[in-house]
């Protein structure tokens, strides 16, 4: 018995990683060295193309928390950071050769992974498979998964825009309200953040001026209207917005009974109202100049930016559609996806699914029934994220705070967080997949 898996980076060697917990074999396929991408630079397992940081270590952040889940899961990416790790202050940074050296030890070393270093264009009919590949996935295998889904074509650009904790907006300072009333609850759908003449025009120079994140060379593409960046709007004209993702028409400002010089519409971005996206508001400043420039917006001031927007290269399905939380695909169930492919956005993200599917897949090829994650942990709310359909689109997204179940009754935000950790990590605690 064996399972296969197509890519070695985070979310394929943790999918083998716990493939081999199971007594099963994994057949683990690796197109590098012998076909390159235009961001690697090693043959290594599991190499960090970007960052060298893993994100928060603090249980007082999502991102720590989910570290920690994945570590009482048997992670190996965890337990390579312990070795390679460097100071970075609360965050958990390493040393990236140490790091993918340790794993493609580790991984070379398991007699239980064959290790196979070759482009795989074509998915196997027969047997379970986990597709692990990343946003770097080759054309021809694109093409495939493109077919297999029935999708006309994947998601190679993403246009996204920043999500808000909810909790952290100064509701005295925006209304409620749609464009026209065309709302389908009585308030409206919307939080508007009205802005003066000046607040309006200071904006445009602060997207026009500040500084942006560098196109790299395999991310280059032309833009699509539709995910046109803010700053490369602002410069057709200084009123652009104010005609476009920011005009005011058709709302009202209740608190001076006038039409604004122009509005920044949140939408709500899940049904527990814990986040809001800011509308049409994709673009490639830096995240601390996007932090200082939004934070100048009427009822931000203290907005706390639970995803940062950008415009980059990414490949990645539709997940809510295709996907069960098991992260099988619905309509082939003996295929299963993980890594950045599903919709999550960072390493830790990404090894968590693989972790996941390595779970679902192992139970499946023994004739078990999937292990659920539990909801309350931070793995259970990734899931939930990228396999139930929400209000809005679907694009790629970190944990954060606002994935999670709401918490009942009024707190403050420390003592919510210090809830959640210790919801998660008791949820965590009682789970075994491996019965």
């Amino acid at each position: 018995m064996s399972i296969t898996v197509i890519g070695a980076g985070l979310a394929g060697v943790e999918a083998a990683n716990q493939i081999t917990k199971f007594g099963i074999r994994a057949t683990l396929y690796e197109m590098r060295p012998h076909r390159e991408t235009a961001a690697h630079r090693t043959s290594g397992l599991a190499e960090l193309v970007c960052s060298n940081s893993l994100k928060s270590a603090s249980m007082e952040n999502a991102s720590g928390i989910l570290k920690e889940e994945m570590r009482l899961l048997g992670s190996l990416m965890i337990e390579a950071a312990k070795v390679a790790k460097v100071p970075a202050g609360k965050a958990l940074a390493v040393d990236r050769d140490i790091f993918s050296d340790y794993i493609t030890r580790k991984t070379e070393s398991n007699e239980l992974i064959d290790l196979k270093r070759e482009e795989v264009t074509k998915i196997p009919e027969d047997g379970i498979v986990i597709v692990a590949t990343g946003p770097l996935t080759s054309d021809a295998l694109c093409a495939e998964i493109s077919s297999l889904t029935e999708s006309e074509y994947l998601y190679f650009y993403d246009a996204i825009s920043p999500i808000i904790d909810a909790d952290t907006i100064n509701r005295s300072k925006t209304f409620r309200g749609s464009r026209y009333d065309r709302g389908d609850s009585e308030e409206g759908d919307y939080l508007n953040c009205p802005l003066s003449e000046d607040q309006y025009y200071e904006l445009m120079d602060d997207l026009i001026h500040g500084e942006k994140v560098e196109t790299r060379e395999f991310e280059k593409a032309l833009y699509f209207q539709s995910c046109m960046p803010v700053e490369v709007m602002c410069e057709r004209g200084r009123d652009t917005l104010r005609f476009g993702p920011l005009k005011p028409v058709g709302l009202v400002d209740p608190r001076t009974g006038k039409t604004p010089f122009a509005v920044l519409q949140l939408r709500t971005e899940n049904s527990e109202e814990t986040m809001y996206n800011m509308v049409g508001f994709q673009t490639k400043l830096r995240y601390p100049q996007q932090r200082a420039v939004f934070r100048k917006i009427p009822g931000l001031e203290e907005a706390e930016f639970l995803r940062y927007g950008s415009v980059h290269r990414n490949t990645y399905i539709d997940s809510p559609r295709l996907l069960g939380k098991d992260l099988s695909l619905k309509s082939r169930p003996s295929v299963f996806f993980a890594g950045q492919i599903t919709g999550v956005e960072g390493y830790v993200e990404s090894a968590a699914t693989g972790i996941v599917c390595g779970i679902n897949a192992s139970r499946k090829a023994l004739g078990l029934a999937p292990a659920p994650v539990p909801r309350q942990t931070s793995i259970g709310s990734l899931l939930e994220y990228i396999s139930v359909p929400g209000k809005s689109g679907f694009q790629p997204m970190n944990i954060n705070f606002g994935l999670f179940p709401k918490v009942e009754g009024r707190m403050g935000k420390e003592k919510k967080r210090k809830l959640i950790a210790q919801k998660a990590l008791e949820s965590i605690g009682a789970y075994n997949p491996y019965e």
